[in-house]
C-alpha cells in the first residue's frame, strides 16, 4: 500500500486481509514511501491503525506500526478467542 491509497483500494486490501486471518494466517501489512512521502509517516500510521481497527473482530495487532527504512510495517495475527468460540458452537 501507499499512504495515499484510495478508499476503495483500502477496502479491497482489508477484505483480503480478513480472508487470510479467518483462514488462520498472519498478515504483514506494509506501506511503502516513495520520494518525499516519508515526511508524512503520520498518515501511514493512521492507515495501519485504521486497518487494525476495521479487523479488530478477527485480528489482534502482533506488531504495532514501525518505520523500517522506506516502509512502515505492521503484523496482524488471527484472534485465538474467536477460534475457540467457533469450535464450541460446533459441538
Amino acid at each position: 500500500m501507499s499512504p495515499k491509497i484510495a478508499d476503495h483500494d483500502f477496502q479491497v486490501k482489508s477484505r483480503a486481509a480478513e480472508k487470510f486471518l479467518q483462514a488462520g494466517d498472519k498478515v504483514k501489512v506494509s506501506i511503502r514511501f516513495r520520494g518525499r512521502e516519508i515526511v508524512h509517516s503520520d498518515l501511514a500510521r493512521a492507515k495501519l491503525e485504521q486497518l487494525a481497527d476495521q479487523l479488530k473482530e478477527v485480528a489482534v495487532v502482533e506488531r504495532p506500526p514501525k518505520l523500517e527504512g522506506r516502509q512502515m510495517i505492521s503484523v496482524l495475527a488471527p484472534r485465538t478467542d474467536v477460534d475457540k468460540d467457533k469450535q464450541e458452537s460446533r459441538n
